[in-house]
Parts: structure tokens; sequence; C-alpha cells
């Protein structure tokens, strides 16, 4: 025959409190030396379901950004990083930007950190209950084509419209066709003014029409990307050079 206990766990289960499930009997304990305190003991029960929902909900909010790996901020090594990173980062750090719909662009040679940093503030604006959504410039553009021959593309137009923080990585890495240029810039365009968009390139802005290979959409999507924007030179020495060169220096 099942106990009340039982019957508590099965309901709980069917009903979905699993911050009850776990934490009332630990409870039980915790109170069946005073005197009749009902109230407190349903509050505390409730608030341990509210804190197990609000960690699941912000795990679950990192899971769907897509990130690559995990980086928080205060994994960072500040010292390693550009100067003009660390006098920007404490201002970056607030999400400020995200409030106010402002972007963010890491401009800089490779391995100076902008990937770290651009994952670090995402996963932040994550635990603080913003909706983020991490990829690739080329990944970008291939979904975008894949949307539209799958005739899905405003579909896709009004979700990628709605993430509070789109990263957008690796600009400049692969140059890509005019068609890819023009489905990028519509899609960023969608986001201006209104939406925070960080993008990760290796490229000053006098190159990108290296990528473009088109100067006045060039032009444009340069002044639409960064109107009061925060622009981050990400120019210094690469951390994983360094991190090679210390690895090759031990095993020598």
């Amino acid at each position: 025959m099942e106990s009340i206990n039982d019957n508590i766990k099965t309901l709980t289960l069917e009903i979905g409190l699993p911050g009850i499930r776990r934490n009332f009997e630990l409870l039980l304990d915790e109170f069946k030396d005073k005197d009749r305190h009902y109230d407190q003991f349903l509050y505390k029960l409730l608030d341990l379901e509210f804190e197990s929902r609000t960690k699941s909900r912000k795990a679950s909010r990192i899971r769907l950004a897509g990130f690559p790996y995990k980086k928080y901020l205060d994994e960072l090594k500040l010292e390693e990083l550009p100067s003009d990173a660390k006098t920007k980062l404490p201002e970056l750090e607030t999400l400020d930007f995200i409030k106010h719909g402002r972007n963010i662009i890491f401009a800089g040679n490779p391995g100076t950190g902008k990937t770290h940093m651009a994952i670090s503030l995402g996963i932040k604006a994550c635990l603080n209950d913003y909706k983020v959504h991490f990829t690739t410039v080329p990944r970008l553009i291939t979904q975008i084509k894949e949307s539209r021959s799958e005739r899905t593309l405003r579909q896709f137009e009004n979700r990628f419209e709605k993430y509070d923080l789109v990263i957008c990585d690796e600009f400049g890495y692969i140059s890509f066709d005019k068609e890819g240029a023009e489905l990028l810039f519509s899609h960023l365009s969608l986001r201006a003014g209104i939406k925070s968009t960080i993008i990760t390139t290796n490229l000053s802005f006098d190159r990108w029409s290296e990528i473009f290979g088109d100067t006045v959409l060039t032009a444009a999507m340069v002044d639409r990307l960064t109107h009061k924007a925060h622009i981050v030179n990400m120019n210094g020495k690469s951390y994983r050079i360094k991190e090679t060169l210390k690895y090759l220096g031990k095993t020598i």
C-alpha cells in the first residue's frame, strides 16, 4: 500500500512540481518539532519550487542559445584581454546595451578573446532571462538560404527578429557571394535599433568590402551595425599562441 509521501511524489511528478518533489520530505523533518507553522511550511515549499523552476528556465535558455561552449565572465583572464576590452567590460556586463537595443562589435586579430567575451555576455544575458541566439555568420547565411528554399523564410525572420540578443561569430573568416551578403544585410537590418547584436570580426571596417564584394552594401551594413554601438578594439597578443608557447616550453 502506498504511503502519503509516495502519493505526493506521484502527484508532483504528474503536475510538474520538481522542487516540491525533491524537498518536501526534508521540510517535513525540519518542521516536525514545530507547532503547526503551516503557513511557513507552505511558503518555504513554494519558494523551493520557484527556485527550482528558475534554475531550470535559465539552464534551458543557455542550452537553447546554441553556444559552442560555456564561458562565464568571472572566468575571463582580465590581464590577458586587450586594454580597450578591459576598459569597456564593466559597462558591457551590466547588460544595459540589451535594454537599449545597442550592438557590440568586437574587432581585432584572432586569439584575443572576442568569442569568449561574446559568449560570456550571452550566458549572463540568459541568466537574466533574456532570449539569446548564438551562430556563426557562415551558418546564419546557410540557414537563411535553406529557409528561403523551403519557403519558411518568414518564420525564420520572425524568430530571428525576436531574440533579445543575437551573437554572430566569425564575421570575415569566410567570404560569401552577393546573395549571401544581401540576405545577411536584410536580416541584421531587422534588428537594427530595436534588438541587440554582437559581432565578432577579425577585419577592420575598411576591409569589410572584401567580404561583401559591394562597397555600397558594405557602407550600408557598417552604418546600420555601428549606429550607437559599442566598438571594442580587440587587437592584441593572441592568447592561444601564448598558451601554445607555454605548453611547448613545458614539453621541450
